[in-house]
């Protein structure tokens, strides 16, 4: 599993006309390839009158599995632009597909390129980029009274709190940023004088805006 990758939060639809054409653009996080496919036919099935749904998609945390597809544009005028897109904006998991109703000009070339490129780059720019941060789950057992001073050097810290758990002893799950669990376990065992167990339960991805 990657420490990091970027992907879109959400599914978006952006409308747009260029002389005269109306281009709607799709765009949808997908975790397998079946996911991208079935999203792409649920767009087909939706605008059966469209004159085209070009698509591409990028699936796998390497990018593994990828695909473009013209829906009889002219040959590598509209998928392999929005898969293009794709690529410059370093996302995974993603699949885009483009809606054109033909408004009666034709657009050449050129600017078949232009229009599926820039209502790709609307559709992900709406559906919002953010990285996945790969995150170790650790498991934390503390008394009551270092409740309130661990809370608070958590909170200092950026360490999410998961979950919390009131027994005998305090329960606490926090998340740690891969690479970065060390620190987290020294943090806590200054504030507990090395009295609190630890023990890594498991990985999360989060949800994070990439920095500018």
């Amino acid at each position: 599993m990657l420490p990091v990758y970027r992907t879109v939060k959400q599914a978006s639809e952006v409308k747009l006309e260029i002389n005269k054409s109306l281009f709607i653009a799709y765009v949808s996080p997908a975790e397998t390839e079946e996911e991208a496919v079935n999203f792409i036919q649920d767009i087909k099935k939706r605008h059966r009158e469209a004159t085209h749904n070009c698509s591409a998609y990028v699936v796998g945390q390497h990018g593994q599995l990828q695909k473009a597809d013209d829906d009889g544009e002219p040959s590598g005028t509209a998928g392999r632009p929005i898969l293009e897109v794709i690529h410059k904006s370093d996302v995974k998991n993603t699949v885009i597909v483009v809606t054109r109703y033909f408004g009666g000009i034709k657009l050449g070339a050129g600017g078949l390129i232009r229009a599926y490129t820039k209502a790709a780059a609307d559709g992900l720019e709406a559906a919002l980029i953010i990285e996945k941060q790969l995150h170790t789950k650790l498991a934390i057992e503390l008394s009551y009274h270092l409740l309130g001073t661990v809370e608070n050097q958590l909170r200092l810290k950026n360490y999410p709190i998961e979950s919390k758990e009131f027994t005998e002893v305090v329960k606490l799950v926090v998340l740690a940023r891969k690479g970065s669990e060390d620190n987290l376990i020294q943090l806590i065992d200054d504030c507990t004088a090395a009295q609190a167990p630890i023990q890594s339960i498991g990985e999360i991805y989060l949800d994070v805006l990439p920095e500018m």
